[in-house]
């Protein structure tokens, strides 16, 4: 992801340490949130840095000489950045459809202090998308029921995560005396998890770890 214009040769170190960062991020924020079975906190601002380094490696293509190999290979890169980009927002969309009702229900109880899960404009198509599938759901049943039958209540038809499922994850931070459940009727048993390592644990005891890079899920 370097920089074609390299008249300046520490300036496109600099630059290359930047979008690799970047770029790091987004894969593994698309990872997690491929195989969390939960919508993780959003990355808007992770997205947009790497829209704009896009941004700008098109135009340094534009100003590439035509027959450059490099022209090709950047091409490349900038497909793959795109795919990963598109998968990481289309997965948080599907959860967002799939989850909306505890989503809104958990946004509503939020604190003032206590950031969204949502972008901004996630939350505005979750909000969409709940009152276009009441509006469905009114128009084509509810109106055919009896009236006492008639009222929906988003908390009764709301699909929450299975928080409980297994996952697999790659250790990146050793952690110590990580609590899992023990086989038989051992209860709980404290484990370290070494830098490294991989594992498959239930996602509720190692969500935690996920907000401070200790983990990343595979």
């Amino acid at each position: 992801m370097d920089d074609l214009d390299i008249e300046d040769a520490s300036d496109e170190e600099v630059e290359q340490m930047t979008a690799a960062e970047a770029l790091a991020m987004v894969e593994k924020a698309w990872l997690n949130e491929k195989f969390s079975p939960e919508l993780l906190p959003h990355k808007q601002d992770l997205v947009d840095v790497m829209l704009d380094q896009l941004s700008d490696m098109e135009k340094n293509i534009s100003r590439a000489k035509k027959g450059d190999l490099k022209v090709s290979i950047h091409k490349m890169e900038i497909d793959r950045i795109r795919y990963v980009l598109a998968s990481y927002l289309r997965i948080r969309l599907e959860k967002i459809e799939k989850f909306v009702h505890h989503l809104l229900e958990e946004e509503a109880q939020l604190g003032e202090d206590v950031p969204s899960r949502m972008s901004p404009e996630e939350l505005q198509h979750a909000k969409n998308f709940a009152a276009n599938m009441e509006t469905l759901f009114n128009d084509v049943v509810l109106r055919h029921m009896p009236r006492n039958l008639k009222k929906l209540e988003g908390s009764k038809v709301a699909v929450s995560p299975n928080l409980d499922s297994y996952v697999f994850l790659q250790v990146r931070e050793t952690v110590e005396q990580v609590m899992v459940d023990a086989a038989g009727d051992q209860g709980d048993e404290a484990v370290d998890l070494e830098k490294g390592s991989q594992h498959i644990m239930r996602y509720r005891v190692i969500a935690p770890l996920l907000n401070n890079d200790a983990l990343t899920l595979i």
